[in-house]
């Protein structure tokens, strides 16, 4: 049987540990003891991407912002969906993570880093949405998998994010027929409703972790903003 290697660990302001392991060539991003990505599922993070980036404008060069680095397949189906003066900024809070996906994922995210149409930030991804808002700089799309969910957070800071205040930051940082997309381990109810309150249009869709998966856990909840 082949070892699980503990390649880098780093801890959070919070005091939470990420470890990125690698096993049989593939890679595991852990916070403390629980997975939250690996190289093996990448069903949801891709179709987060597929969902934020069909506008149904048909604009091909837009501005995206995405939450999270992660394990880097946001970014990279972002980059193939979107033409060549697209900009993707990219907000990662942990910069351990930012220097793993250069340097300990055997090259597989060397490309799109370099991709002259990244920016990597670190740093939390709300202060970048306010400051959208601010400048009336907007976005076209913004993804967020920053949590598990309003009702599960990664990062305490998250809870503005979901709050009534910072779902209307996030409409006034988007252009008209803009999207923001969040993902969810469960269904959040909750947030649902607060969208739709916020003044936006709103699918629910159900996600498996893969897609020979039967059963869809995971949400995917698209607002798209139409004033």
């Amino acid at each position: 049987m082949k070892p699980t290697i503990n390649v880098a660990e780093a801890v959070a302001p919070d005091g939470a540990t990420f470890r990125l392991c690698s096993h049989d060539g593939e890679f595991f991003l852990y916070m403390n003891e629980r997975q939250v990505m690996s190289t093996t599922m990448t069903h949801s993070e891709l179709l987060l991407a597929d969902l934020g980036c069909d506008f149904r404008d048909g604009r091909k060069n837009p501005r995206i912002l995405i939450g999270g680095l992660g394990l880097g397949f946001s970014l990279r189906r972002c980059l193939e969906l979107t033409g060549s003066d697209a900009r993707i900024e990219v907000a990662e809070l942990l910069p351990e993570i930012i220097g793993w996906n250069g340097e300990c994922l055997a090259g597989l995210n060397d490309g799109i880093l370099a991709d002259r149409r990244t920016r990597v930030i670190e740093g939390d991804v709300y202060p970048l949405i306010k400051a959208a808002a601010k400048k009336a700089s907007p976005y076209d799309a913004i993804l967020l998998d920053v949590d598990d969910g309003p009702s599960s957070l990664l990062q305490p800071g998250n809870a503005r994010i979901y709050r009534r205040e910072g779902l209307q930051t996030i409409k006034r940082a988007l252009t008209s027929g803009g999207r923001v997309a969040f993902w969810a381990a469960t269904a959040e109810p909750g947030l649902l409703r607060d969208l739709r309150q916020t003044g936006f249009t709103v699918e629910e869709l159900a996600v498996a972790k893969h897609p020979r998966a039967k059963q869809k856990r995971h949400r995917i909840y698209l607002a798209e903003k139409r004033d």
